[in-house]
């Protein structure tokens, strides 16, 4: 039996890596066997002879997995632009064939997988000849999502078009985890009862200011990934 879960955001830089993070260490603190996965990086760190991915590398120190972070990314790109244009300036056309077999050779080693998706929802992968954007990775794999929004003002607008264009193609979603969350705040209460009661899916989760990540409602964290098929 194998799990998995994709986390996807409402915007680039809203937290996708810590949540995935934390998700892992949570995971494994709770004796599950897992580890992460990223099919496309932008913005890698350069050495003086290779290029680093920076988002695995932040996940293996705070899940403290002992993965190679190479390992855990198919395509790694320096720059720190759209994956689409990173891909462009190289020539390099990311395959999904590559990325589900790199998916399903990592995961069998594990019992379950973090994959983190790159930028929001509608993220362009590639954008010359064929058109390739996040939805068609998350579909390869065959993954529903965890989606990933702010507590603050505007997560509303933002949050309801990411969770409308996910249902629109038939992405199934686990659910939203707010980062930041005070609930002594009345905005973040508000944002919260009003996005659950527009979009009918459930905040399920907190990355509250002191970093730790909570479940709403007590729910085991290994009961919020699926069944890999």
């Amino acid at each position: 039996m194998k799990k998995s879960i994709f986390i996807t955001g409402t915007d680039t830089d809203i937290g996708k890596t810590y949540i995935a993070g934390e998700l892992v260490r949570l995971l494994r603190k709770e004796g599950r066997n897992v580890s992460y996965y990223k099919g496309i990086l932008s913005g890698a760190l350069k050495t003086k002879d290779d290029l680093l991915p920076g988002d695995a590398l932040e996940v293996i120190e705070r899940a403290g997995l002992e993965d190679d972070p190479k390992d855990l990314v198919s395509y790694i790109y320096e720059e720190a632009i759209s994956p689409h244009l990173a891909a462009r300036g190289l020539k390099e056309k990311p395959d999904l064939e590559k990325i589900y077999d790199d998916f399903a050779n990592l995961i069998q080693k594990y019992e379950g997988l973090v994959v983190e998706g790159s930028g929001g929802i509608l993220c362009p992968l590639w954008l010359e000849e064929e058109v390739i954007l996040l939805e068609d990775l998350i579909k390869k794999l065959n993954l529903s999502v965890l989606v990933v929004a702010s507590s603050d003002l505007g997560t509303i607008n933002h949050t309801i078009l990411t969770i409308s264009y996910l249902k629109d193609k038939k992405i199934p979603i686990k659910g939203i985890i707010f980062n930041h969350y005070n609930e002594n705040l009345e905005i973040h209460r508000d944002n919260l009862e009003s996005i659950e009661g527009l979009t009918g899916i459930s905040v399920i989760g907190f990355a509250k200011e002191n970093g730790e990540l909570t479940l709403r409602k007590g729910k085991n964290w290994w009961d919020i990934l699926e069944l890999w098929k």
